[in-house]
């Protein structure tokens, strides 16, 4: 059988006849993961700033609403309640507005380069979407290291903190690649800043990342219930806390979250070759 020699391990890379082309994914993924964690060695004051506002939600909102006692949270401590619902708030924001990467990529020359490579369309949004959960899992221990500081119970049982970061990963990868197909429509960082500033807080409040969907209005309930955040958050809150509960179900949660994923996936990766034109 005819070998083909492999040259690199990225995305550039040529593969033996004999391999699988599914196994070529993961290193293209990874490779693409690779580079966002360069970004991050060269720029780590990224982080610390991005950890300002989850720091304000804990410390400001969390502490008042722990004093009032208005929100039902099933015995927890209100900030422990919303430690959960602000970790899954960081990753929202990395990742919503992750597509305007892309755009910068695109008018760089970047995007032209990337869909010449082997790299299937697919592994390219998974990659990116990867990316993007390199740096909420980055964000994700400063809002672990700030919510045990301020004396939130946390579960640091090894399954936990690995359920964790996969809900982590899974929130990240469905918001970006929804960024992505956003970015790939509008082309244009002005509208696409317009349109993530617009989507970001109705995506947050319509959740329960701050109350109960038990207490919400009838209409707002619906959209809390087709709402990938909430499910992101109901796994957290079940993972995160000591005695926290989840109200669909851990397995259902992810269940939820990696479907939105696969289908976001599949439409960004008929988008993605748009964003080039």
């Amino acid at each position: 059988m005819k070998e083909i020699t492999v040259t690199s391990p990225g995305l550039g890379a040529t593969w033996p006849d004999s391999v699988n082309r599914r196994f070529r994914w993961p290193g293209q993924c990874l490779t693409l993961a690779e580079m966002e964690l360069r970004k991050l060695r060269r720029d780590p004051t990224e982080l610390l700033t991005r950890a300002i506002q989850p720091a304000l939600w804990l410390l400001v909102f969390g502490e008042v609403f722990t004093r009032v006692r208005a929100i039902p949270t099933g015995g927890l401590p209100y900030l422990d309640f919303l430690a959960p619902g602000v970790l899954a708030q960081s990753v929202l924001f990395i990742a919503i507005f992750y597509g305007i990467a892309v755009i910068w990529e695109r008018d760089l020359g970047l995007v032209h380069k990337l869909l010449v490579s082997p790299a299937s369309r697919a592994a390219l949004v998974l990659g990116k979407a990867l990316s993007a959960g390199v740096r909420a899992l980055a964000q994700a221990g400063l809002v672990y290291l700030l919510a045990w500081l301020l004396g939130v119970k946390i579960n640091w049982h090894p399954l936990a903190l690995l359920g964790v970061a996969l809900t982590v990963l899974l929130g990240a990868a469905v918001f970006s690649t929804f960024s992505l197909i956003i970015a790939c429509l509008v082309k244009t960082r002005e509208r696409f800043m317009g349109i993530g500033q617009i989507l970001t807080m109705p995506l947050f409040f319509a959740s329960n990342a701050m109350y109960p969907v038990a207490i919400m209005p009838d209409w707002l309930k619906v959209m809390a219930h087709v709402n990938p955040l909430t499910y992101e958050v109901d796994a957290m809150r079940a993972l995160m806390i000591q005695g926290g509960a989840t109200v669909y179900g851990v397995g259902a949660d992810f269940a939820v979250l990696f479907l939105g994923m696969a289908v976001l996936t599949a439409l960004g990766a008929r988008l993605y070759p748009k964003l080039a034109r």
